[in-house]
This record gives C-alpha cells, sequence and structure tokens, in this order.
C-alpha cells in the first residue's frame, strides 16, 4: 500500500522546483496536507513580530485572510509557537480557539471540536504556523504526528523557497527601477558607461560605489573632458536617490545675470523678461540629486546664495522673500584648482569646503594606459552602427598610435578623432568593404600635435619652471588682448570670434587681469 504521507509529499518535492505564485504554491501545500490528514479547515499564518497573519487558508471563511491574531490574544497560538513539533489540544480544552465560527459553509455561532497545530521553522528560527482544525471531536485521535513533523519541515522548504524567489523577484525589479533612472540621468538614452580595466579607472569605480551609498557632497575634479559628468552620474546611480531626479547645470554656460534664477527660480516680474514663476534647478532636484558642472565659474554673490541652501535647505527664489525648502545632494565638477581660486579670492572658502567633502578625482585618459583601446572600441562599434557598417576595426599601428598619443582632450577628444577617423576611412572606399580597417594616416594624430606645438605659448615651452595653469592662464590673455585688438576693443566681438559667452568671457578676462 502506498504511503500516505509520500502520496503528500511527492507534489511539494516537485513545486519546489518550479516557479509558482506564493498564493498558488501554498494552495498547494495546504491541500496536500488535508489529503494526508482530511479536516474542515487548514491554515498557513506567518509570524510578524508579535502577530499572526494568515497567508493561505482552506476551509475557513475569505475574511480570515485579512484579519490579524496578536500572539498574546491567542493562547491556543501561542501554545502552539512555543512547542517545537505538533501540539493536538484535547476536545475539553477551554482554551478559545482563533476559528470558531469561522468556519467556511457554516453559519452561526459553531465551535471547533478538535485542534492540531505545528510551527514552522525556517533557519532554526520560528517563521509561523500549520493549523488544522475539525468539526468532528474524534478527528486527530490516531493521527501520526511524526507524519506531521515530516510534512512541516517541507512545509518550512516551501516556504523558504516562495520567500527566495520573492526576493529575487524584488530585486530584478530594483534593477529594472534602476535601469530607468538610469534612462532618467540619461536623458532618456541608454546609460553612458564608465569603461576602462586599469588600475586607476578600478580605483576611480571602487570610490564611486563607496561614495555614491552616502549622503555626503562630492567635488569631481579633473581636466577637461576626462568624463566628469559621467562620474556624476554614477554616483547618482549608486545612491538611494537613484529614482529621484539628477539634475544638471552647467554654470559656465550661463550669463551670469541668469545663474541665480536658474538656481533658486524666480517670481513674475523680478527682472526684465521674467514673465512668469519659474522653479529653478534646485526644486526640480528635490529627493535627488544636482551636477553643478564648472561649479568654479559661479559669481562670488551667488556663491553665497549656495551656500545657504547647502546649510539649510532653504532658498528664495529671485524676487521672492518666500522660503523654500529643499532636499537635494550636491554633486559638483570643475577643472580649475579650487583652493588656489580660495587663495586668490575668487572663490569661497566656506563653499569650496562644503563641497568637498569628498573629494573625487578624475584620472586623466594618459594615465589609464590600454584603456584607450577600450574606449576606441566602444566608440567605433557606436560609429559602426550609426554609419552601418558590417565591421569596423582599428590597424596595429592605429593601436599603437592611440597608445602613444598623450591626449590633452581626453576622452572627449578621442571620442571625436575616432569619429573623424571612421569617416576619413569611408571616404577612401567608395564601395563600402565587408571590414573597414581605421589605418594610423586617417588618424591626424600629426596634425593633432602640430596645432598643439603651435598653441602653447613660448614661455611655457621655454621650459622655465612656470606651472601649467600659469602657462595656460599667459595663454588666454595672449589670444584675449591679440583678439582685442582685431577688434578695437569691442568685447562682443571678441567673444563672438573665440566661440564663448560674452559674460563668461567678461569673468574671465576679470580673473586674468584684462579688465
Amino acid at each position: 500500500m502506498t504511503n500516505p504521507l509520500l502520496l503528500a509529499l511527492i507534489p511539494l518535492v516537485a513545486d519546489l522546483s518550479r516557479e509558482l505564485p506564493d498564493k498558488e504554491r501554498y494552495r498547494r501545500l495546504l491541500r496536500a496536507l488535508r489529503q494526508l490528514l482530511p479536516c474542515d479547515a487548514v491554515a498557513l499564518l506567518k509570524l510578524e513580530g508579535d502577530t499572526l497573519v494568515p497567508l493561505c487558508v482552506e476551509g475557513l471563511n475569505p475574511d480570515t485572510l485579512g484579519r490579524r491574531f496578536k500572539v498574546d490574544d491567542h493562547p491556543r497560538l501561542r501554545q502552539l509557537l512555543q512547542h517545537q513539533g505538533p501540539t493536538r489540544f484535547a476536545t475539553d480544552c477551554d482554551l478559545p480557539d482563533p476559528y470558531d465560527g469561522l468556519i467556511d459553509g457554516h453559519h452561526g455561532h459553531l465551535e471547533i471540536h478538535d485542534c492540531l497545530g505545528c510551527p514552522l521553522y525556517v533557519q532554526d528560527r520560528p517563521w509561523g504556523l500549520l493549523t488544522l482544525d475539525s468539526l468532528d471531536p474524534a478527528s486527530f485521535g490516531s493521527v501520526d504526528l511524526d507524519s506531521l513533523d515530516a510534512f512541516a519541515s517541507l512545509a518550512a522548504a516551501t516556504v523558504m523557497a516562495s520567500e527566495r524567489i520573492s526576493q529575487l523577484t524584488r530585486r530584478a525589479e530594483d534593477q529594472e527601477q534602476l535601469a530607468e533612472a538610469y534612462k532618467l540621468a540619461a536623458g532618456g538614452r541608454r546609460p553612458r558607461e564608465l569603461i576602462g580595466q586599469s588600475a586607476c579607472h578600478k580605483r576611480l569605480l571602487q570610490e564611486v560605489q563607496l561614495v555614491g551609498d552616502s549622503e555626503l557632497s562630492v567635488l569631481i575634479t579633473g581636466e577637461t573632458g576626462v568624463g566628469k559628468e559621467l562620474v556624476a552620474e554614477a554616483i547618482h546611480l549608486h545612491s538611494p536617490r537613484a529614482q529621484k531626479p539628477l539634475i544638471s547645470l552647467n554654470c559656465a554656460a550661463l550669463p551670469e545675470m541668469l545663474v541665480e534664477s536658474e538656481l533658486f527660480g524666480h517670481v513674475r516680474g523680478a527682472f526684465s523678461g521674467a514673465v512668469g514663476e519659474r522653479s529653478g534647478k534646485f526644486e526640480l532636484a528635490h529627493g535627488g540629486s544636482i551636477f553643478l558642472d564648472e561649479v568654479g565659474e559661479l559669481p562670488l554673490a551667488v556663491q553665497a546664495k549656495l551656500l545657504r541652501v547647502l546649510q539649510s535647505g532653504q532658498l528664495q527664489r529671485v524676487g521672492s522673500d518666500r522660503e523654500h525648502h529643499v532636499d537635494v545632494r550636491i554633486i559638483a565638477a570643475t577643472n580649475r584648482d579650487l583652493a588656489e581660486e580660495v587663495r586668490a579670492g575668487r572663490f569661497r572658502a566656506d563653499l569650496y569646503h562644503r563641497l568637498s567633502v569628498y573629494p573625487l578625482r578624475v584620472p586623466p585618459l594618459r594615465e589609464r594606459g590600454r584603456d584607450v583601446l577600450l574606449l576606441a572600441g566602444y566608440f567605433l562599434e557606436e560609429n559602426r552602427a550609426r554609419l552601418g557598417l558590417r565591421s569596423l576595426r582599428l590597424a596595429a599601428d592605429t593601436q599603437k598610435a592611440l597608445l602613444a598619443y598623450a591626449w590633452p582632450g581626453n576622452v572627449r577628444e578621442l571620442e571625436h578623432l575616432i569619429g573623424r577617423a571612421v569617416l576619413k576611412a569611408l571616404a577612401g572606399h567608395p564601395e563600402r568593404p565587408r571590414i573597414l580597417t581605421v589605418e594610423p594616416h586617417v588618424l591626424g594624430l600629426d596634425e593633432e600635435l602640430a596645432v598643439e606645438d603651435r598653441a602653447v605659448p613660448a614661455a611655457s615651452k621655454a621650459g622655465n619652471g612656470v606651472s601649467l595653469k600659469t602657462a595656460v592662464d599667459r595663454y588666454q590673455s595672449e589670444v584675449i588682448c591679440e583678439s582685442l585688438r582685431r577688434h578695437e576693443g569691442k568685447w562682443t566681438d571678441v567673444a563672438r570670434e573665440l566661440g564663448v559667452d560674452r559674460a563668461n568671457l567678461a569673468r574671465l578676462a576679470k580673473r586674468l587681469g584684462i579688465r
């Protein structure tokens, strides 16, 4: 004769390897229990703190699932939890039964006459209970409690499997939400990756993950084109604020008169052209993060107001006395030496210390070794897809040339160079080849080096010990002064010729002592 316990357990063992909704998994569990031990009602309850919550019931009124049984209020349930194995209550037990009157299909005050239960343990901790109830006082008189104990062990495995699957599902949902946050942070595009395998790049990624999980303000430093904005996105996406917005503002791209409005917003009539009320970047970033690129370009007056927001979370729109509270994490970036700017009086020391709670340096491309080739491959694939090419590759000598170049423009320069090189290589093939090879001559690195050599002032080439910043400042002064002479002191024409904003040029000229 087939063992009843084995008949009940075999389907449950098979279910352990299946993806089933919790409700269905628990329903099958209780039906198997009723097959093993026929009764009028069974229930699976989970212990949450001091309360037992019904997860699935059979034979009880549907409203049972909405009930919450506090253990201290139900002595039978408390007694079941306190006993390691199955417990059967005597038919004349005077302890109240939590299911009295709840047997499905029976009306009126109908008491339970036979009651049996068993605790479930998951990883040696009490997880909940299995309960069985019958209206027949003699239902469980001949029950083999060892069979119920064995069933309870498999039931515990079932609920553990269900919870593990639920955890994985939640984790997958979290990943989907994180991916959505990536899209939002990248303007609806696929997230841009921080690609590289060099030691310094790996250290950067470790720091991004470390600081991302905190609420610290971060000051990202590095040369132009190293990818500071991508690092800011990565920090935001590794933070608890990942599902909230990341709002970016290039402080160097705005006229001085509009910087404050962009940051803090304005009210109608605050200035000429303010025809309506407008929220600033800080309000838009509420709950998330704000990325202030080129923060070293902020005017001193705006720096003071920014400091107040960092200290108190309070801001005022331009033209308004009303306070607005914002909860925003600050991520700032600059290619300037802000410590030197503080010493020169061009940047507030208190704001500098507020921003640089966690300074993060992004290494230049020339320090990243063979990461150049990884990045080149990334940009090649982008161009291959965009141009509809079957295959796109670098010649061996081209790889050597890329590795040997100093990359003063860093990753941005590499991206643009690869794009130009692919077009030049394609122009040399009237009929598109199956495999398009980028040869060294189409890179134009000799031209880049020649332009770079012409652009460096004589003072810096002479090797007279001046710093890079000093050399750059001298060169910028020379270029601006030469343009001023050509345009007879007309700053608007100079700004147009140099391709910079008029207000930004004025700030730069003031810093350089030209005006």
